[in-house]
């Protein structure tokens, strides 16, 4: 393989070589990504809801158990 890229000019390794694999690969790079952003959206809102749970159960013990002591 370095025979055949070794008597190249620069452009053909560094741009034209790249260029085409972006086009062969292009929706499956694109694809991937999306698959890697949307499964990172989901753990954050995944991440909020339960926070979110747990701020809620906590401040509704911690008042209902301040209610008990009355």
């Amino acid at each position: 393989m370095r025979e055949i890229f070794a008597g190249l000019p620069w452009w053909v390794k560094w741009i034209a070589v790249p260029v085409i694999a972006l086009f062969v690969f292009g929706s499956l790079i694109a694809t991937v990504v999306g698959i890697v952003i949307g499964l990172l959206f989901k753990a954050l809102i995944f991440v909020a809801l339960v926070g979110g749970l747990i701020y809620v159960v906590r401040k509704f013990t911690s008042s209902s158990s301040s209610r008990s002591d009355w």
